[in-house]
Protein backbone atom coordinates (compact mmCIF):
# COMPACT_ATOMS: atom_id res chain seq x y z
CA UNK A 1 0.00 0.00 0.00
CA UNK A 2 1.43 2.91 -0.60
CA UNK A 3 2.24 6.02 2.20
CA UNK A 4 -0.23 8.64 2.60
CA UNK A 5 1.11 12.24 1.28
CA UNK A 6 1.56 14.11 4.82
CA UNK A 7 0.01 17.32 4.66
CA UNK A 8 1.54 18.68 7.73
CA UNK A 9 3.21 21.48 6.05
CA UNK A 10 0.44 22.44 3.54
CA UNK A 11 -0.73 26.62 4.19
CA UNK A 12 -3.85 25.28 4.26
CA UNK A 13 -5.24 24.88 7.80
CA UNK A 14 -8.05 22.21 6.74
CA UNK A 15 -5.16 20.27 5.12
CA UNK A 16 -3.10 20.26 8.36
CA UNK A 17 -6.23 19.74 10.62
CA UNK A 18 -7.08 16.72 8.19
CA UNK A 19 -3.87 15.11 8.70
CA UNK A 20 -4.59 14.83 11.92
CA UNK A 21 -8.20 13.73 12.31
CA UNK A 22 -8.92 13.17 8.54
CA UNK A 23 -10.30 9.59 8.30
CA UNK A 24 -13.09 8.11 9.62
CA UNK A 25 -11.43 5.79 12.40
CA UNK A 26 -10.14 8.68 13.62
CA UNK A 27 -12.21 10.83 14.33
CA UNK A 28 -15.16 8.07 15.72
CA UNK A 29 -11.99 7.81 18.11
CA UNK A 30 -12.76 11.04 18.94
CA UNK A 31 -16.37 10.98 18.75
CA UNK A 32 -16.31 8.03 21.62
CA UNK A 33 -13.23 9.51 23.97
CA UNK A 34 -15.93 12.47 24.11
CA UNK A 35 -19.08 9.56 24.94
CA UNK A 36 -16.58 8.53 28.01
CA UNK A 37 -14.47 5.43 25.97
CA UNK A 38 -11.21 5.09 27.57
CA UNK A 39 -9.99 2.04 26.24
CA UNK A 40 -8.93 0.05 23.90
CA UNK A 41 -11.47 -2.89 24.06
CA UNK A 42 -14.31 -0.51 24.77
CA UNK A 43 -13.07 1.70 21.29
CA UNK A 44 -13.04 -1.91 19.21
CA UNK A 45 -16.24 -2.99 20.86
CA UNK A 46 -17.83 0.00 20.05
CA UNK A 47 -16.41 0.79 16.50
CA UNK A 48 -15.89 -3.00 15.35
CA UNK A 49 -12.65 -2.01 13.75
CA UNK A 50 -9.41 -4.10 13.49
CA UNK A 51 -7.35 -4.33 16.20
CA UNK A 52 -4.16 -2.88 14.26
CA UNK A 53 -6.14 -0.23 12.66
CA UNK A 54 -7.39 0.84 16.20
CA UNK A 55 -3.95 0.69 17.46
CA UNK A 56 -2.30 2.86 14.79
CA UNK A 57 -5.07 5.66 14.75
CA UNK A 58 -4.54 5.35 18.65
CA UNK A 59 -0.73 5.95 18.03
CA UNK A 60 -1.21 8.38 15.87
CA UNK A 61 -3.53 10.87 17.76
CA UNK A 62 -1.57 10.08 20.70
CA UNK A 63 1.66 11.21 18.96
CA UNK A 64 -0.45 14.43 17.90
CA UNK A 65 -1.63 15.36 21.33
CA UNK A 66 -4.94 14.50 20.54
CA UNK A 67 -5.15 11.88 23.06
CA UNK A 68 -3.03 10.82 25.72
CA UNK A 69 -2.28 7.00 26.93
CA UNK A 70 -2.43 6.46 31.07
CA UNK A 71 -2.53 4.09 33.26
CA UNK A 72 -5.45 2.67 33.91
CA UNK A 73 -7.58 4.19 36.88
CA UNK A 74 -8.50 0.85 38.17
CA UNK A 75 -5.35 0.03 39.02
CA UNK A 76 -4.79 -2.92 35.91
CA UNK A 77 -1.98 -3.28 33.51
CA UNK A 78 -3.91 -1.45 30.87
CA UNK A 79 -3.65 1.68 29.30
CA UNK A 80 -6.85 4.24 28.87
CA UNK A 81 -7.22 6.71 26.40
CA UNK A 82 -8.16 10.50 27.06
CA UNK A 83 -8.35 13.63 25.78
CA UNK A 84 -5.89 16.17 25.92
CA UNK A 85 -6.80 20.01 25.93
CA UNK A 86 -6.10 19.75 21.97
CA UNK A 87 -8.36 16.90 21.74
CA UNK A 88 -11.24 18.74 23.75
CA UNK A 89 -10.97 21.46 21.14
CA UNK A 90 -12.37 19.49 18.35
CA UNK A 91 -15.66 19.15 20.26
CA UNK A 92 -17.06 22.31 18.34
CA UNK A 93 -16.17 19.87 15.04
CA UNK A 94 -17.83 16.49 16.62
CA UNK A 95 -21.02 18.98 16.99
CA UNK A 96 -21.02 20.40 13.34
CA UNK A 97 -20.74 16.90 12.17
CA UNK A 98 -23.18 15.35 14.00
CA UNK A 99 -25.27 18.20 13.29
CA UNK A 100 -24.64 18.28 9.49
CA UNK A 101 -25.82 14.53 9.34
CA UNK A 102 -28.67 14.88 10.89
CA UNK A 103 -29.96 17.41 8.81
CA UNK A 104 -28.64 15.83 5.61
CA UNK A 105 -28.69 12.00 6.15
CA UNK A 106 -31.86 10.88 7.80
CA UNK A 107 -35.27 10.97 6.36
CA UNK A 108 -37.73 12.94 8.20
CA UNK A 109 -39.06 11.20 11.53
CA UNK A 110 -35.93 8.56 11.05
CA UNK A 111 -34.61 8.01 14.67
CA UNK A 112 -30.96 8.68 15.05
CA UNK A 113 -29.09 9.72 18.64
CA UNK A 114 -29.56 13.01 19.84
CA UNK A 115 -27.18 15.66 21.39
CA UNK A 116 -28.90 16.69 24.70
CA UNK A 117 -27.38 19.19 27.56
CA UNK A 118 -26.19 17.02 30.37
CA UNK A 119 -28.28 19.39 32.98
CA UNK A 120 -31.24 20.11 31.36
CA UNK A 121 -32.06 17.12 28.43
CA UNK A 122 -33.06 20.54 25.90
CA UNK A 123 -31.54 20.00 22.45
CA UNK A 124 -27.71 21.71 21.20
CA UNK A 125 -28.48 24.65 19.52
CA UNK A 126 -27.26 24.40 15.98
CA UNK A 127 -23.56 25.53 15.47
CA UNK A 128 -23.48 29.20 13.48
CA UNK A 129 -20.11 30.71 11.96
CA UNK A 130 -20.62 34.17 12.88
CA UNK A 131 -18.71 37.49 12.65
CA UNK A 132 -16.87 39.46 15.91
CA UNK A 133 -19.83 40.72 17.07
CA UNK A 134 -22.34 37.37 16.69
CA UNK A 135 -24.19 38.01 13.66
CA UNK A 136 -24.41 34.67 11.64
CA UNK A 137 -22.32 34.46 8.48
CA UNK A 138 -23.09 32.45 5.39
CA UNK A 139 -20.46 30.45 3.08
CA UNK A 140 -20.97 33.81 0.58
CA UNK A 141 -19.95 36.36 2.98
CA UNK A 142 -16.51 35.18 3.83
CA UNK A 143 -12.88 34.64 1.98
CA UNK A 144 -9.47 33.08 2.62
CA UNK A 145 -7.06 35.12 2.17
CA UNK A 146 -3.14 34.43 2.60
CA UNK A 147 -1.70 35.97 5.41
Amino acid sequence: MAERKRMNTASCPVARALDVVGDRWSLLIVRDAFDGVSRFSDFQASLGVARNILASRLKALVEEGVLEAEPASDGTAYHQYVLTPKGQTLFPVIVGLRQWGERNLFRRGERHSRLVERATGKPVARLEVADAEGRALAFGDVVVVEK
